[in-house]
């Protein structure tokens, strides 16, 4: 079988009709599939619902002889199109039950839309409870014969308006009568719950009620399994079903998979399942071209989805505006603004106005570039114009803005959106939350934090990590250790990362008792820690200088089943590093190599530091000759490294061969290369030749550098440790004596 069936808590779906009771005909299926919303270039209403009349061919009055005590309906008879059903018996008692026994007229003449309308007004009105509506029907109509029906429209509405749960309830309520569901309620149902697992046990439930599926039934199957992101599984279910005969393939299903394949960006599995549906004789629809071509542009080839509308067009299906915005959103992704605007000039000449789409790109593409100014502009532009901002352009700005430190222009969209009645969504909220977070506003973080929840929007583990990661870096560790104990005691289920950021944050002060006590705490918990968990603890105690302990993390990994990465070896590396252990440092490296665990090129870079800082540059030569064999290219860094290994032994031709060797590799020598190079020549008392390496070597980009570099008028050139780190934290050169006369002198400046 396909799907492994789940086990889940939910009632239970209706089982089959018992022989003897008569089934509900499908009559229901053409009324209901017309109107079922679908999304989009995925699932066409249009043709399911073509394919689904053929289903309906049924008479439904041959079934019905409604046993109603309704003088209106014994008088009148078969009703007319127009006529409005009046229900005396208990207009004046209820009219609940008024409303319930119009819907069993109108069922018994086959007027299924209206009694639709009927129940979904009555669930608008009243807000009418799934278990009140069921004890109605069982109380005062149970032996009418258009009852049934009633009930499966009932379940139906409930379906369509996303009441899961009460659609479920009617349904087991139905079981327990014997009353089977149509094959439309079940598509409705099944269409809501697409997007979860839910899905598949619902089609269990219809294969073991005997019902016929309609063509929608697999669409819908097969849709969900795309947004789902279980693309083999759909594709595997399309095989099989097309293979067994189950159902003729249209061009849903086909668009419904290249979308999927696409969005993940497997664009030649989506070229393949077109040309499988030009074997079925099928000609590509719009939905088709804008599913190639969005996948395209994801893919950064935006030059193919330019050329797949020309084959649209000489099919006959013009470019609308959709087809525009995917094509300026590809530009975007690239940074092509320049693309962007010949784009939008194509569409106004094409008689295509550019829409709140079109524009909601164009700003975030301005803002990625780092033009707020220019996204702001464009907005007012916008207003200009008569379009009315919706939350993702206000949340595209406000994320610019946040990152530019401009909170006054946040404060002030946040008011306009307040007076335009703009409701700020659970994404809106994150950016906001993150935005003060970054720019350390954490009071007013918490204070958007506390309304979000006001208003019945849970936070998610994204915006709780921004809370809690801005508390750790501001150094505020007893708030965020607090902050986790509150969520933990609101009930909240809390992911692992949230207890990562808080322990990383006590390690990187220094604080393991902190970070073990919380490592400690997640343990009694039942959550399972991370790498990443382990990883921190291990920094921790090498920042300390407790390596054995460090190293003993190492080996809970293995116990909790996990594997350690690359940054776990590396930080213990680094750790060892400062200690001066190579012999540990040599056994770590071996063992990475054993469990296949490549280093990658900051772990060849922690080991030259080391090597490099106990004086043996040429060791550390050689490691950087290992790792172009491997093909794991060595950065400014480490070069700058070693060039300070063979300074400090006063080797300047090594020096002047790695700089030689930077060049080769394409790698630009940084203003701290120079200062290295000349103060190890002024040092020996090269002046002339330190000259000639300053304006022979450097170009006028690292010229302006030297500018910024801070200087000391002192008798002697000192320079700080310029070794890589494992964050690679920019170092900065403090330069004394002659360094200092030489770059300053009279002479230099005259001729700068």
């Amino acid at each position: 079988m396909l799907f492994r069936r789940k086990i889940r808590s939910l009632r239970r779906i209706p089982r089959p009709w018992l022989a003897g009771k008569h089934p509900l005909s499908s009559v229901a299926a053409a009324d209901e599939a017309e109107e079922l919303v679908l999304d989009s270039g995925v699932l066409d209403p249009k043709s399911c619902s073509r394919e689904i009349l053929g289903l309906s061919n049924l008479d439904l009055g041959r079934y019905l002889s409604c046993r109603s005590n309704s003088s209106v309906v014994a008088e009148k008879g078969v009703l007319k199109q127009k006529e409005m059903v009046s229900c005396p018996r208990w207009s004046e008692q209820d009219p609940r039950l008024a409303r319930l026994e119009a819907c069993h007229a109108l069922a018994k003449e086959g007027r299924l839309k209206q009694m639709r309308k009927i129940l979904r007004q009555m669930l608008d009105d009243e807000g009418t409870s799934s278990s009140l509506l069921c004890e109605l029907l069982c109380t005062n109509f149970k032996y009418w014969d258009s009852n049934s029906i009633v009930w499966d429209m009932l379940a139906n509405v409930y379906a369509r308006l996303e009441m899961i749960h009460d659609a479920l309830f009617v349904l087991s309520k139905m079981a327990n009568l014997d009353m089977q569901a149509s094959i439309s309620t079940y598509d409705s149902l099944l269409f809501s719950l697409r997007h979860t697992d839910i899905a598949w046990d619902l089609y269990e439930e219809i294969k073991s009620s005997g019902v016929s599926y309609s063509e929608y039934t697999f669409n819908i199957l097969i849709d969900g399994l795309c947004k789902q992101g279980r693309l083999q599984h759909a594709i595997s279910f399309f095989q099989m079903k097309r293979g067994n005969k189950e159902f003729n393939p249209c061009m849903v299903p086909f668009n419904s998979l290249m979308s999927g394949v696409c969005n993940a960006g497997f664009v030649e599995i989506a070229r393949s399942l077109l040309s499988l549906s030009f074997k079925y004789g099928f000609l590509p629809n719009k939905y088709s071209y804008t599913a190639l071509i969005h996948g395209l542009c994801l893919a950064g080839d935006v030059d193919k989805a330019l050329e797949l509308t020309e084959y649209m067009q000489t099919d006959g299906i013009e470019l609308d505006v959709v087809i525009y915005n995917i094509l300026i959103n590809g530009y975007r992704l690239l940074g092509l603004m320049s693309e962007i605007w010949k784009l939008i000039k194509m569409m106004i000449q094409h008689g295509l106005q550019p829409d709140l789409v079109t524009y909601t790109i164009l700003i975030t593409g301005l803002c990625e570039g780092g033009n707020v100014d220019e996204g702001l502009k464009m907005r007012k532009e916008m207003l200009s114009k008569g379009f009315k901002l919706n939350i993702v352009t206000y949340s595209v700005l406000v994320n610019a803005l946040c990152r530019k430190g401009y909170i006054n222009e946040v404060e002030g969209l946040l008011e306009e959106m307040k007076e335009i009645g703009l409701d700020m969504d659970l994404v809106a909220y994150s950016i906001l939350i993150n935005g003060y977070c970054r720019l350390g506003e954490i009071e007013k973080a918490l204070q958007v934090c506390q309304t979000m929840c006001s208003k019945r929007i849970m936070a998610n583990s994204f915006t709780h990590g921004g809370i809690l990661s801005s508390l750790c870096k501001n150094g505020l560790l007893p708030e965020a250790n607090w902050y986790l104990e509150n969520l933990a005691a609101t009930g909240q289920t809390l992911h692992i990362i949230l207890y990562n950021i808080v322990i990383d944050g006590y390690a990187k002060i220094g604080d393991v008792e902190g970070a073990v006590t919380l490592y400690e705490q997640i343990i009694r918990s039942n959550i399972t820690p991370s790498v990443v968990t382990y990883n921190s603890l291990i920094y921790g105690f090498c920042k300390i200088g407790e390596l054995k302990m460090a190293k003993s993390f190492l080996r809970k990994i293995e116990l909790h089943e996990l594997v350690p990465t690359v940054v776990t070896y590396t930080i213990l590396i680094n750790g060892f590093c400062g200690a001066g252990d190579t012999d540990s440092i040599r056994e770590l490296l071996d063992e990475m190599i054993e469990k296949s665990i490549m280093p990658n090129r900051i772990t060849y870079s922690v080991i030259i530091k080391a090597l490099c800082k106990q004086g043996r540059a040429q060791e550390a030569l050689d490691i950087l000759k290992n790792m172009e064999i491997m093909g794991i290219g060595a950065d400014e860094i480490t070069y700058n490294t070693l060039i300070q290994g063979f300074h400090e032994l006063r080797n300047l031709n090594m020096a002047f061969y790695l700089h030689d060797k930077m060049l080769q590799h394409s790698l630009m020598p940084t203003p701290i290369t120079y200062n290295l190079l000349i103060n190890a020549l002024c040092l020996n008392r090269e002046v002339d030749r330190a000259e000639r390496a300053l304006f022979g070597c450097m170009n006028v980009k690292s010229m302006n550098n030297f500018w910024g570099i801070r200087m000391a008028e002192e008798e002697n050139s000192t320079i700080m440790d310029l070794s890589p780190s494992l964050a690679q934290v920019p170092v900065f050169v403090e330069y004394k004596g002659a360094a200092s006369c030489f770059l300053f002198g009279s002479r230099t400046l005259h001729n700068f």
